[in-house]
């Protein structure tokens, strides 16, 4: 039996099947999504429909700047994009982009290949042009006021003094309505230089810390895009806040 799934110039047509990720490969973006995929017979044959999520991780693009502090948001899409299988092979509105599924959720992977402040620059026209609705665009990115490896994951919010967010929501006519889910870095030590901290690579004992919370972001990631903002975010965001306390 075939499934369909349809949203508004949204893009990729797959058989599931363990072809998938070969299948991806050979397409480059199309400009209307239609998923078809097998279902279970119970289903009896019923059409349903979801809205694809766009999925943004923010970072300075170069091998410069991989492995640091301000490049987490980057890790997590690759994290993601493993996960799941989906190849990020494509360069649309400044943007390195990857299209699949998480279950039989369409999503489309992102990552700004201008700098981080001008990161609205690829996040605009790619929800422009895919017709994303603000309530499943997803930013991921690093956030000085939590602890290093801890996540945090909203369904609206502020810059919070983040420049990457601030463009971002500067290219969203200054709505703030949309999901995030940010990654703790820690603050810069004494007197520390903050660029030189948020351009800094993580020490092995935070890099451990933070391996660790991206394997926990997939999940949390997962959830979001199959249930929403539940219960379950609400019990991921509390054993996040207190993963580091020792009862």
């Amino acid at each position: 039996m075939l499934f369909a799934v349809s949203a508004p110039n949204f893009c990729i047509s797959y058989p599931r099947s363990p072809n998938f990720t070969h299948f991806l490969r050979r397409h480059s973006v199309p400009t209307r999504l239609c998923i078809r995929a097998s279902l279970l017979e119970n289903n009896n044959g019923a059409k349903m429909e979801y809205t694809p999520w766009l999925i943004v991780g923010l970072g300075n693009p170069g091998n410069k700047y991989h492995g640091t502090r301000h490049n987490v948001g980057f890790e997590m899409i690759d994290s993601i994009s493993r996960a799941e299988g989906i190849v990020m092979n494509t360069i649309q509105s400044k943007a390195l982009i990857g299209i699949g599924s998480i279950g039989e959720v369409p999503i489309l992977l992102a990552k700004p290949q201008a700098y981080m402040n001008y990161s609205g620059e690829a996040v605009g026209p790619l929800a422009a042009h895919y017709q994303v609705p603000l309530r499943h665009i997803l930013l991921v990115y690093d956030d000085m006021s939590l602890p290093n490896g801890v996540l945090r994951l909203q369904p609206k919010g502020g810059h919070g003094h983040h420049n990457g967010v601030r463009s971002v929501m500067g290219h969203l006519d200054g709505c703030r309505g949309f999901p995030r889910l940010c990654i703790g870095i820690g603050n810069p030590p004494g007197t520390m230089d903050l660029k030189a901290f948020l351009l800094q690579k993580f020490s092995s004992v935070e890099r451990q810390q933070i391996d660790a919370g991206l394997e926990q972001g997939v999940e949390a990631v997962r959830s979001l895009m199959l249930h929403g903002f539940n219960q379950r975010i609400n019990t991921f965001n509390l054993g996040q806040k207190y993963k580091y306390h020792k009862v």
